[in-house]
C-alpha cells in the first residue's frame, strides 16, 4: 500500500507517549499498539489499547493491519529486531531528544497518522504505535507551536514556553518543584497532571504567594559567563539567579571572553544561549531576555529587549 514514512520531528515525538484525556481528544487518538520481538528478535507479540472506539472504523482497522503487515515485510523496519536496530542506528535524526532510549518514525496515509516509538534493545517493548486522525493531530501540532502563555492577574503575558517545556514553582515557604507543561489550547494548559485555564493558574499562584519561572528546554543546564564588573570567569545555572565562581585565572575581560566562548563551544552552547543564561542569572529567568530568541547569533541583545530593559529602569 502507499504511505509516507519518515523520522519524526521533535514536536511530534511527545505524541508517541501517553497523553492526557484532553490532548487525546483534540488530536484524534484512536488507540495504540504495543509489541515486542521476543528473545530471539524474530517474534511479534502485540497488544492493542483502545482510546476512541467511535474512530476505530472498519476502514481504519483494515488500513492499520495493512500498514503493520507492510512494515513487517523483509527489508522493512519491523521485520525483526535486527532490522529495527539497523534502521535506528543508521537514522540518527530519528533519535528522540527528550528520551534517547527511543527512536521515532511517522507513517502517514491519506487519513491517518501512525507514530512509531522504537526501542531496539532486547528485553524492552520494541514498538509503540500511536494511531491518530491525521488532520486532527496536525492541527493540534500547528497550534501548539504558538507556545504556552503564562500571564499575570491583569492578563499581561509574563513569559511563553514551548509545548512540553517545564516550569519551576517556588512556594512562599521556599519549597520548589518542577512541572512539565503541555499546550491544550490558547487558554488552557496542563501543569503536571492538572488542567488549568491560564487565568485560573495565575490567580492560584498569586493567592499562594508562589513564584513561577520557565525552565526552557533550549537553554543548557549551566554554562560559562564573564562577570560584568570583575571580568572573572563564572558559571551560571538555569533557573538560578546569581552565579558560581570558578578557579579560572585570566589577564582581563578580553581573555576571559575568549576562554568563555571556547568553553561554551565545547559544551555545545551557542552565544545566544549563553547570553540568555547570563541575563536570567542577573534579572530572573521569567524576564524576556532569558530567552535565546532575544539575542542574535553573536550574543548581542536585540533592540526590542534593550528598549524593554531601559523602560524597566
Amino acid at each position: 500500500m502507499d504511505f509516507e514514512k519518515r523520522a519524526m520531528t521533535e514536536a511530534e515525538d511527545k505524541y508517541s507517549f501517553s497523553q492526557s484525556s484532553q490532548i487525546c481528544a483534540q488530536t484524534g487518538l484512536i488507540g495504540y499498539l504495543r509489541a515486542d520481538m521476543d528473545t530471539d528478535g524474530n517474534g511479534f507479540f502485540s497488544s492493542w489499547n483502545d482510546w476512541r472506539k467511535d474512530l476505530k472504523t472498519q476502514e481504519f482497522k483494515d488500513e492499520f493491519d495493512a500498514v503493520i503487515n507492510s512494515l513487517r515485510e523483509e527489508g522493512d523496519i519491523l521485520h525483526n529486531r535486527s532490522a529495527l536496530a539497523k534502521y535506528c542506528y543508521s537514522t540518527p535524526q530519528a533519535k528522540m531528544k527528550t528520551d534517547q532510549d527511543y527512536y521515532g518514525v511517522r507513517v502517514d496515509t491519506e487519513k491517518y497518522a501512525y507514530l512509531l516509538r522504537l526501542n531496539p534493545n532486547k528485553g524492552e517493548y520494541n514498538l509503540y504505535c500511536y494511531c491518530y486522525r491525521r488532520d486532527w493531530l496536525d492541527s493540534h501540532i500547528i497550534l501548539a507551536k504558538r507556545g504556552i502563555r503564562f500571564i499575570d492577574l491583569h492578563y499581561k503575558e509574563k513569559f511563553r514556553i514551548r509545548d512540553g517545556d517545564m516550569i519551576r514553582i517556588t512556594t512562599s515557604d521556599g519549597e520548589s518543584f518542577d512541572r512539565i507543561c503541555r499546550y491544550v489550547d490558547d487558554y488552557h494548559v496542563e501543569v503536571g497532571q492538572n488542567l488549568f485555564h491560564i487565568c485560573e493558574f495565575a490567580e492560584r499562584m498569586e493567592a499562594n504567594g508562589s513564584k513561577v519561572i520557565p525552565l526552557r528546554s533550549d537553554l543548557p543546564e549551566q554554562c560559562y559567563a564573564v562577570h560584568g564588573e570583575t571580568g572573572e570567569v563564572i558559571i551560571v545555572k538555569k533557573g538560578e539567579t546569581g552565579y558560581f565562581p570558578t578557579d579560572v585565572k585570566t589577564s582581563g575581560k578580553e581573555k576571559s571572553r575568549e576562554l568563555v566562548d571556547e568553553y561554551n563551544k565545547k559544551l555545545g552552547v551557542s552565544k545566544a544561549k549563553a547570553a540568555a543564561m547570563y541575563w536570567g542569572s542577573l534579572y530572573g529567568f521569567d524576564t524576556p531576555g532569558a530567552d535565546p530568541a532575544s539575542f542574535d547569533r553573536d550574543g548581542n541583545l536585540l533592540k526590542r529587549e534593550r528598549k524593554e530593559r531601559e523602560y524597566e529602569r
